[in-house]
């Protein structure tokens, strides 16, 4: 019975499509209303297949960044053009997007885990345990592999490479052994301002009034045959912007206009 249809992961169809439901609509007035999401390149996710999409972008929160995908890819493909007027968009919303998050992350809570239902891969990492990184890198587990294999088979995955909220840290060569196995379609996000906007975790709203950037860059240009690691992992860090390159000192005035700019930042939204 269609009611009882699973997803790759054994997830209930059904539950998932009204978890996404809620989640959207609760979340929706925190990046339109309370913050206001200013979105670049919404085209681009009108143009992609099916399955075999790799998003990767840089991380600034545990949640918020994941959430902020799924409004902005289901407003995408509704037609909505940079922007994500009208929440009604997340009511019939594309069901096989995948996010890759820490195992340790989704089990913290009850919300965690019932968050984990609507697409959560989780993978335990090898460089970092209980918040702190490890001298000793554990060994990968073969089934995270797989799983990320299976999700991207069946439809998109969100990936954060640099596999922490900490800004300008290097990036993992997990996701360039995962782009040079799978061969997959692959789509640079920036994010900005969600520091900002959220707590860490991304649950809790944390200032109002803030300006959020959601860039999505043109799919990268990858020689999957030729290209080492190395040069994919650089290739992700450039566009990223988190290659150490884009790390430069910011005057104190551009500081000090932005800190206005973004008090002033707060005016009325059509929905």
């Amino acid at each position: 019975m269609s009611l009882f249809r699973k997803d790759p992961f054994g997830n209930i169809i059904f539950i998932k499509r009204w978890l996404i439901r809620v989640f959207g609509f609760l979340t929706h007035k925190r990046y339109r209303g309370f913050n206001e999401l200013v979105i670049d390149g919404s085209e681009i996710i009108k143009q992609l297949p099916e399955n075999n999409v790799l998003f990767i972008s840089n991380h600034q929160t545990y949640f918020a960044d994941v959430v902020a995908m799924f409004h902005v890819f289901n407003a995408s493909l509704k037609g909505r053009e940079d922007n994500i007027k009208n929440v009604f968009y997340i009511w019939n919303p594309k069901m096989n997007i995948y996010y890759v998050s820490a195992k340790e992350t989704m089990q913290a809570g009850i919300l965690p885990r019932i968050m984990s239902y609507t697409g959560a891969i989780t993978v335990e990492r090898t460089w970092r345990e209980k918040g702190k990184d490890v001298t000793e890198k554990k060994a990968v587990n073969p089934n995270d592999t797989e799983n990320i294999k299976k999700a991207l088979q069946d439809g998109w995955v969100i990936t954060f490479p640099q596999g922490t909220t900490k800004s300008f840290k290097p990036v993992r060569k997990g996701t360039a052994h995962i782009i040079k196995e799978h061969r997959p379609i692959v789509v640079p996000i920036v994010i900005d301002g969600f520091r900002r906007s959220f707590d860490k975790k991304g649950l809790w709203l944390k200032k109002k009034g803030i300006l959020q950037t959601f860039t999505i860059k043109e799919p990268l240009q990858i020689d999957y045959d030729n290209e080492t690691i190395d040069e994919i992992v650089e290739k992700i860090e450039y566009a990223i912007e988190q290659h150490p390159s884009f790390l430069k000192v910011i005057p104190s005035e551009i500081i000090e206009n932005d800190t206005k700019l973004n008090k002033e930042r707060r005016f009325p939204f059509d929905y």
